[in-house]
């Protein structure tokens, strides 16, 4: 048998370099480059060994080990989950950095492969820098911190364990069902230990993304839980995407006229002015969704896990005889609220859906179809009413903001955000053009996601215009990947809405009573409290420090103009903007439903007592879908 002798990290990066995946007869590669922060956990490994693989496995160089992760997920996302990106990272902090960005992939289903370094397998001298101690477990690390984040986890404590753990990792990052954060711990010991390698592994393997079709009882049954219904409302989640089902169930709306709502994960499956899009649903949805799911008889969820916000915490699928028909790739989701599953691809459900009804011509009823229409051009007049800014030296709302943004976009323009008010405001307002122009993370919701995700969209996308949302306290969880899109010269576009503040989160604290406590970003006061002037904090200073060109818009008229310039831009650029915060300014429509946030019981203060008031008659709207 033919070997090749190799330290297990050069063998470990020669191997992820042969690996492929195909779909739909098109073939990439599976790793497409190795994001690292070196220590002495994995320098003399992974490093020496992305040294020695040459162009083979390209390097990027990351600021924050938890930012990696993030740039490795917008990447993946933005390549469909065909391609991924590794992280790896040296022993301790380094390690327990990646934990949040793990979790957030693992909450997506997108791939990321992380390479953490781990303690001494042969343990010379225990402790080593950086090791925590467990006293009664002497195999255990801070690596396993990442297990309950990870779809596969496994650490590499001889070197021929490699094989057989390398090919389980790249099963997982592959399976459309399984896949997630992927950790491989490498202690660093091991990483440098050589090997005689068979050949064979280092192999170009191709893994075949497959796509699942429906069993056909399951179809059977779906298709008369269809036909049967009288007010059928679809759910679009993030699973459309992921299975590029975007035209397919573009075709199935138009044939059945079945209304399409969207999760915050599947806003742009269809096109804002397809007739059947009705809007984001939930807690930030429309009113048109949201009244068209209280009266739904039957809820199409398609690749969807249904979050407390879809749901608006169990209170908005309110019809006493509402049933679920779910289309998902996992048995998990699939089976939720009371559903009949349908186990399944979405494309693939959703083309042999669309052919069993093809059969009988079925469609709903015409009333239904002018119903919400009707609602949605109602919609459209608020968002509108919400996007105009009528004084232009005036400052700006958030939603003028996102109006502007939405008068210059095209089609080929991409907007990323995570976190604070923004979400609500874009999934209620926003007019999706493109499948892949909505990229809002939300199952984790991580302040600190969009800048170094826009860096990863912007490498798997390097001819489209990029935009990171971000508010104030967003910016300053996160900001140091700035630097990496300088290095890298990627024309990311930042865009900072100052409100001095946790905007999102001061508002729920007022709704629930805690009175706003903590998220003004303000002096404290003579009292005590956080009332004293705004912090004197330049964030468009801190953007240029960092290498960003920076733009500075007092005004609607300063940011149309500089919102123009940034989109034409060749580099780094960053929009800051102070916007308008006063109740008196017209804003976005307010939530269309509830979000279960639980309320203090006992309590003396009368916005708490008002507050549980308040509380205790959502709740009684809850139900158990059986």
């Amino acid at each position: 048998m033919s070997t090749r002798r190799l330290t297990t990290a050069q063998a470990l990066v020669a191997f992820l370099a042969r690996q492929y995946t195909e779909r739909d007869g098109r073939r990439q590669r599976l790793i497409g480059a190795t994001w690292g922060i070196f220590g002495h956990g994995n320098v003399a490994g992974i490093g020496q060994a992305l040294v020695e693989s040459g162009r083979a496995m390209p390097y990027l160089q990351g600021r924050n080990e938890q930012a990696m992760v993030h740039a490795a997920v917008g990447y993946a996302r933005q390549c469909g989950r065909l391609s991924a990106h590794a992280v790896t990272t040296s022993i301790g902090p380094g390690a327990t950095n990646l934990v949040t960005g793990a979790a957030l992939a693992t909450v997506n289903h997108l791939p990321v492969l992380l390479l953490p370094g781990d303690t001494f397998a042969t343990r010379p001298a225990d402790p080593v820098l950086q090791q925590i101690e467990v006293p009664y477990a002497g195999d255990v690390s801070v690596n396993d911190c990442l297990r309950p984040v990870s779809r596969y986890f496994d650490r590499i404590t001889r070197p021929e364990a490699l094989v057989p753990a390398a090919l389980q990792a790249v099963r997982t990052l592959t399976d459309p069902a399984q896949t997630g954060a992927v950790t491989l711990a490498l202690p660093q010991d091991v990483q440098v230990q050589a090997y005689d390698w068979p050949e064979e592994f280092f192999a170009e393997r191709v893994w075949h993304v497959r796509r699942p079709a429906p069993d056909p009882q399951e179809l059977d049954r779906a298709v008369r839980a269809v036909r049967g219904a009288r007010r059928p409302l679809i759910v679009a989640g993030g699973g459309v995407h992921h299975s590029a089902a975007e035209s397919t169930l573009a075709a199935f709306a138009a044939a059945t006229r079945i209304p399409v709502a969207s999760t915050q994960a599947g806003k742009g499956s269809l096109r804002h002015d397809h007739p059947a899009d009705v809007g984001g649903i939930g807690h930030t949805g429309t009113a048109t969704a949201d009244e068209l799911a209280r009266t739904a008889d039957l809820v199409i969820g398609i690749g969807t896990r249904y979050s407390d916000f879809t749901t608006a915490s169990a209170t908005l699928f309110a019809n006493p005889g509402v049933r679920f028909l779910n289309l998902n790739i996992t048995g998990f989701d699939a089976h939720k609220l009371g559903a009949l599953p349908l186990v399944a691809d979405a494309r693939s459900a959703l083309e042999a859906l669309t052919a069993a009804l093809a059969e009988r011509n079925h469609r709903v009823d015409p009333a239904y179809e002018t119903e919400y229409t009707d609602a949605k051009e109602r919609w459209e007049r608020r968002v509108t009413a919400a996007f105009t800014a009528p004084d232009p030296h005036a400052r700006p709302t958030q939603a003028q903001v996102l109006g502007l943004l939405d008068g210059l976009v095209t089609e080929d323009d991409i907007l990323i955000n995570a976190a604070g008010s923004l979400p609500g405001d874009l999934h209620k307002l926003w007019r999706a053009r493109s499948p892949r122009q909505y990229h809002v993370e939300y199952g984790y919701s991580c302040m600190g996601y969009e800048i170094p995700a826009a860096i990863g969209v912007q490498l798997a996308a390097p001819d489209r215009p990029v935009w990171a949302l971000v508010g104030d306290g967003t910016y300053l969880m996160n900001p140091t990947e700035i630097v990496t899109a300088v290095q890298q010269e990627l024309p990311v576009k930042l865009v900072v809405l100052q409100n001095h503040g946790y905007a999102s989160i001061g508002g729920l604290s007022e709704a629930v009573g805690a009175e706003r406590l903590g998220t003004a970003y303000r002096h404290r006061a003579a009292d005590g409290t956080f009332t004293g002037p705004p912090l004197p904090v330049d964030l468009a200073a801190n953007a240029g420090s960092l290498g960003m060109r920076v733009l500075r818009a007092r005004s609607v008229r300063d940011l149309r103009e500089a919102l123009r310039e940034a989109r034409a831009a060749d580099r780094p650029t960053c929009v800051y903007v102070e916007t308008e915060t006063a109740d008196t300014v017209s804003g976005p429509p307010p939530a269309q439903a509830w979000w279960d946030v639980p309320v203090a019981e006992a309590a003396t203060r009368p916005p708490a007592v008002r507050a549980r008031e308040e509380y205790d008659r959502h709740v009684a709207d809850r139900r158990h879908h059986l």
